[in-house]
């Protein structure tokens, strides 16, 4: 989902809100002449706004949890690339100058699947080309350290190598890792509810406010378009910027 899918969503859930407000006025305020219309419907109301409250209270607590997994993966695979990057010099001196162009690339590749991941084609294909930089790494490790005397290369830089390829199947997976779908059908449903029953509750005044009815559609769908945000940070206005810059900076140091 793009974020002007996102945008879009967001804003249709502000109008099915307002709408199912003044549905509920209406229902309510058509049945306003029958004797204790409101009463005993205060439990319901309270279960239908405590489980939207819950369902945003986990969506948010869940968003928030797996944007910080993702900022400790970055961090964590700028330093298991920049620790590889640092033990190529147990190597001799003639395999060093070709494994510190693959590393080079092997940067600038993983950097593009994450400037890509928008585009599910794109990043696929950055994905392989990351696979393949992977296979071609190891194998020349291995090679290289099959002839240092010492063995150093095999004990620190092979175990370095080896995490630094692991930590992307970890990253690939909180990529595509999101908020179930049922758990997003669910939390619709339940916000458009809601609506209902407010509006269906607003029917005690004798007029209509629209500017709570407006107030509470724009909450509503500004608090469920935050947690769909924080579920990608690569494309909407929350950001993974600050972890970003790990790799950026490592770049810039293995140049």
């Amino acid at each position: 989902m793009t974020p002007p899918g996102w945008v879009l969503e967001a804003f249709i859930l502000f109008l099915g809100t307002v709408a199912c407000l003044e549905l509920g006025y209406r229902l309510g305020t058509r049945r306003s002449e029958t004797s204790g219309l409101h009463e005993g419907i205060g439990g319901i109301e309270s279960a239908v706004f405590g489980m939207l409250g819950l369902l945003l209270a986990f969506s948010f607590g869940a968003g928030l949890s797996r944007l910080d997994t993702r900022r400790q993966m970055t961090i964590q695979e700028a330093n298991d690339i920049g620790t590889a990057y640092l033990r190529v010099d147990l190597l001799a001196a003639g395999d060093q100058p070709e494994m510190r162009r693959l590393f080079r690339e092997y940067v600038d590749a993983r950097l593009s699947v994450y400037q890509k991941f928008p585009d599910p084609k794109g990043t696929e294909q950055e994905l392989a080309r990351v696979a393949k930089m992977q296979e071609a790494i190891w194998s020349r490790t291995v090679t290289a350290s099959r002839a240092d005397a010492t063995q150093n290369a095999s004990r620190l830089l092979l175990p370095a190598v080896n995490e630094m390829i692991d930590i992307t199947t970890s990253r690939t997976v909180a990529l595509y890792t999101h908020l179930p779908s049922l758990i997003i059908a669910l939390l619709i449903v339940v916000s458009l509810l809601s609506g209902l029953v407010a509006g269906y509750s607003m029917a005690k005044r004798q007029r209509r406010s629209w500017l709570h009815m407006v107030v509470y559609g724009l909450v509503v769908a500004v608090t469920v378009y935050t947690v769909f945000d924080l579920d990608d940070p690569r494309s909407g206005l929350i950001r993974n910027e600050a972890a970003d810059n790990a790799m950026v900076q490592l770049k810039e140091f293995i140049r």
